[in-house]
């Protein structure tokens, strides 16, 4: 073994050393780990390698002689000769190609530890005993819990009342106006996702329609107008929404709230985004409870 061969392995041990030393002051599991595992493994293949191809290298180039014949081009005298490419760099390139292949979809696979895959189950985790907690709140913690998601979600674009910041948005404190009525009636709707689908626009016009309009605006109380069997078709004769298949003209129930929630809303102030991610199934019904009492 000539002193060259000495020196490399020398230096590729002193590199192995280093790399587990500092490894092992960083407290990382490399047993337990199989990302830390791949990762000193090839800490300690890149030692190894660069020390045998060192080793190889400089032998070749004391005793190596150029062949091949040389192209016409050269750059500042410097001419290139025709040689096959090094089969070592040919291997080398295809051992990395193929390592990179494995690393990517099975040695580093999709499900491993992620920052915000970790954060995710924590969410969840947190959402489903938050759930068991509060699984049977009565009306009082509803009504509170339901306000402070109210103030923390929604009250921006509707007002710290429930107001809708005179126009800006949709008003609790009243079921729907006449003018809004009116635009459903004429324009129809197709945002909230209910099973009975798209309202088309234009079932009632004029009379009939400022008829529609005036009686459902007003919580559907006195003398029905004849022209609301165009509505009722769909929202039931007392306007409820034939439980839960179409939107309730009369109160915000659950099925309302949740369809919302769920898709968002086209408003004046442009469109509601959906809240189905942030919001679990009890703080929804905590959120209901408290956006029905602004009505009452």
């Amino acid at each position: 073994m000539n002193a060259l061969m000495i020196k490399a392995l020398a230096f590729a041990a002193i590199l192995i050393i280093a790399t587990i030393a500092v490894v092992m002051s960083l407290d990382i599991d490399i047993v337990g780990d199989s990302v830390n595992a791949i990762t000193m493994g090839g800490a300690i293949a890149i030692a190894v390698i660069t020390a045998a191809v060192s080793v190889k290298y400089i032998n070749q180039m004391k005793t190596d002689t150029a062949t091949g014949t040389l192209v016409d081009d050269s750059w500042d005298g410097i001419g290139e000769m025709t040689n096959e490419l090094p089969s070592g760099w040919a291997y080398s390139f295809l051992a990395v190609f193929m390592w990179s292949m494995w690393y990517g979809f099975a040695g580093y696979p999709i499900n491993e530890y992620s920052q915000i895959g970790e954060y995710n189950e924590e969410v969840l985790a947190y959402n489903a005993k938050f759930e068991a907690l509060h699984k049977d709140a009565d009306a009082a913690t509803l009504q509170e819990m339901g306000e402070s998601i109210y103030l923390v979600q929604c009250a921006q674009c509707h007002g710290n009342a429930g107001d809708g910041l005179d126009g800006k948005a949709h008003d609790f404190t009243s079921r729907m106006t006449k003018d809004q009525v009116l635009d459903a009636i004429n324009n129809g709707s197709n945002t909230l996702g209910y099973a009975m689908g798209a309202m088309p626009g234009g079932l009632a016009q004029g009379a009939d329609a400022e008829a529609i309009a005036t009686y459902v605006a007003g919580s559907m109380k006195g003398e029905r107008p004849a022209s609301f069997v165009a509505c009722s078709s769909c929202h039931g004769e007392d306007g409820k929404g034939n439980g839960g298949m179409s939107p309730n003209l009369v109160a915000y129930d659950a099925a309302l709230m949740n369809n919302v929630i769920k898709n968002g809303k086209k408003g004046s102030m442009g469109k509601m985004p959906a809240f189905k991610t942030l919001i679990t199934p009890v703080q929804e019904k905590a959120l209901t409870v408290y956006v029905q009492s602004l009505l009452n």
